[in-house]
């Protein structure tokens, strides 16, 4: 399997490439650029599965890449170098994309190649790029990028009723209630949307929006009816918290 690393600095894809071989035995071949242009002609001639892409670069950042690409014939899958700030990382984990923060660590590039090789030909990457820069770009997050069988499936937040913990698995309610089975705890969803203000952990088993609380029910110990008529447990250390927030929406 052929990679290429796209990196202006010299010393970041010396490294990079160190830690490929070390550590990824799937890959046979390893190619290099300095700028995105260059970069772009070895991924024609040379049709690589992963390209590593370093986001700020001179002439052309690589959040640019499709610009000169065919969108139609990408066949690859992108793993972005960066030192972005905390604000940025969200805006990819949002979108579904891969990254590597800098310093590069060994672990990060053997889960982040596997990753990438799981997803070959259905991860819709168009889609995925063009939802970071538009988080990137307007500092306002609308949608997630939710890893599912077939491929990635994007959800507006407004259209999340719930998330239910499932064991090392999350169920995710929408508002069609339909019900997304996700191959993460749901910690990593409390985490990824703990900036976001609609969304609320109630219970340890529980994140909910908030815009789709149907009633608030005192009896029993006091629970939740979403919009879904679904029910949501309070913990009862949440309970005077949970009010005081719903007094104020």
């Amino acid at each position: 399997m052929k990679v290429i690393i796209i990196d202006d600095e010299p010393k970041a894809r010396n490294l990079l490439r160190i830690l490929v071989e070390e550590n990824c035995s799937k890959i046979t071949q390893i190619f290099e650029a300095g700028d995105l242009l260059t970069g772009v002609e070895i991924i024609k001639k040379e049709e690589p599965s992963i390209v590593f892409l370093d986001i700020e670069m001179p002439e052309h950042s690589g959040l640019e890449i499709l610009n000169f690409i065919e969108k139609d014939v990408v066949n690859f899958e992108i793993i972005f170098t960066t030192a972005y700030s905390e604000y940025a990382i969200q805006a990819f984990q949002l979108s579904a994309i891969d990254y590597l923060l800098k310093p590069v660590r060994p672990n990060q590039v053997k889960e982040a190649v596997d990753k990438a090789i799981d997803f070959l030909g259905k991860s819709r990457l168009n889609h995925k790029l063009d939802e970071l820069k538009q988080s990137l770009s307007n500092n306002n997050f609308e949608k997630i990028g939710l890893p599912v069988t077939d491929g990635i499936k994007f959800v507006n937040f407004k259209d999340i009723v719930m998330f239910t913990a499932d064991g090392m698995y999350t169920s995710i309610t929408t508002l069609e209630d339909e019900n997304l089975c996700i191959s993460k705890p749901l910690k990593h969803f409390v985490d990824l949307l703990q900036n976001i203000p609609i969304f609320y952990r109630p219970h340890r088993s529980h994140l909910i929006n908030l815009k789709h609380i149907k009633k608030y029910v005192k009896s029993d110990g006091g629970y939740i009816v979403m919009d879904t008529n679904k029910t949501v447990s309070i913990s009862k250390e949440k309970r005077e918290e949970f009010l005081q927030i719903v007094s104020s929406i």
